[in-house]
């Protein structure tokens, strides 16, 4: 009976470092990543129903950090195994770039409570998974990728193409909509016995379906607190109604003196369409009722001025660059990127 009381107290205090281990980042992004600033005012010309908090464009990087985290990995285990993907420095790299975005986000005023709490539970959930498949990737996963040798065996080969369409699906819709089980179930149908093929049917098939249930938690709680707007409203000027008609999924709301208010689809859809736009010589007066706004760019310069941070991305040889705009000015730093060569990754939207 002691000996298990001993026990008994010796996971509870691993389970106590544990969380606190997991909420350290948190509790840091909390206290340090803030400035005194006095928030930026401004007069939107949108009404109120159609506006959305101007700090959301800075706390939408985060979750797109861990769909471009997942791109990477895709990327690492084409040609790579695993246990060549940096666990530790994606983890890392989330939690600094919170860290930069809440400090800028000060200056336009303060983050919501159920927006800054989201976040930091994507962020732990993202931690604790991407440290869970390192202990296992950097030891068992290693050892059966060293054991099969230098090809990839069938199912190497098969979670690779699962984590390319797993990271190109992510680009629009939410994770837990991802086909977990059919993944697991299409493991099981591998015609191969070896030794790294029955140890990634176990190890990959868990994993699949440890997503699939928490998925179906997540898919539940957000049935029942209802999913977010996947439009949004915005004013552009120097453009006809007769040329934004003819973009897809763009509707003609009305026309103001600044321009002509439109609708469009938000999340990767609207990067798209902004692009067009830009290319096609509009510019944009206002987004969802605020006038600054945060995009993603790609360069193989690991240095850009204008950006507030920077990070080189895993399996490309290239780095990601967060930059912080005006709208008004955004149609502009778009063409200017496209002429020097520099690429546009995501625009965040609110």
């Amino acid at each position: 009976m002691s000996r298990l009381w001993k026990w008994s107290k010796r996971i509870a205090l691993c389970l106590i470092l544990l969380v606190a281990v997991l909420l350290a980042p948190v509790a840091y992004v909390e206290t340090m990543c803030r400035q005194t600033t006095t928030p930026q005012r401004y007069a939107s010309i949108l009404p109120a129903k159609d506006h959305r908090p101007v700090t959301r464009t800075f706390m939408t990087y985060p979750e797109w950090h861990i769909v471009h985290a997942y791109e990477d990995y895709a990327e690492v285990i084409r040609e790579g195994d695993p246990h060549e993907f940096g666990y530790l420095s994606s983890i890392r790299g989330f939690w600094s770039s919170l860290c930069t975005l809440s400090e800028t986000s000060h200056s336009y005023g303060e983050i919501d409570t159920p927006t800054k709490q989201m976040v930091y539970v994507i962020g732990v959930s993202f931690s604790a998974e991407l440290a869970l498949k390192a202990l296992y990737e950097e030891t068992i996963g290693r050892l059966f990728a060293g054991l099969r040798g230098a090809d990839h065996a069938p199912t190497d080969k098969l979670s690779a193409r699962h984590a390319s369409n797993y990271a190109e699906f992510l680009q629009q819709v939410p994770w837990y909509k991802w086909r977990f089980r059919e993944d697991a179930e299409e493991l099981g149908t591998v015609n191969s016995d070896t030794l790294r093929d029955k140890e990634r049917r176990l190890a990959l098939g868990l994993e699949y379906k440890a997503k699939a249930a928490y998925a179906d938690v997540i898919a539940q709680a957000v049935a029942g607190t209802g999913a977010d707007q996947l439009t949004l409203r915005m004013i552009v000027a120097n453009g006809s109604r007769a040329k934004l008609e003819s973009y897809d999924n763009v509707k003609i709301i009305e026309t103001v003196k600044q321009g002509i208010v439109i609708e469009t689809p938000r999340y990767r859809a609207l990067t798209k369409i902004l692009q067009m736009m830009s290319s096609d010589g509009l510019n944009f007066v206002e987004i969802a009722g605020n006038n600054n706004i945060l995009f993603t760019a790609i360069s193989e310069n690991g240095d850009l001025d204008r950006s507030i941070a920077s990070m080189q991305r895993q399996g490309f040889d290239d780095y990601r660059h967060l930059i912080v705009v005006e709208v008004t000015e955004l149609a502009e730093q778009l063409r200017q990127l496209k002429q020097s060569g520099i690429i546009l990754e995501h625009i965040h939207d609110y």
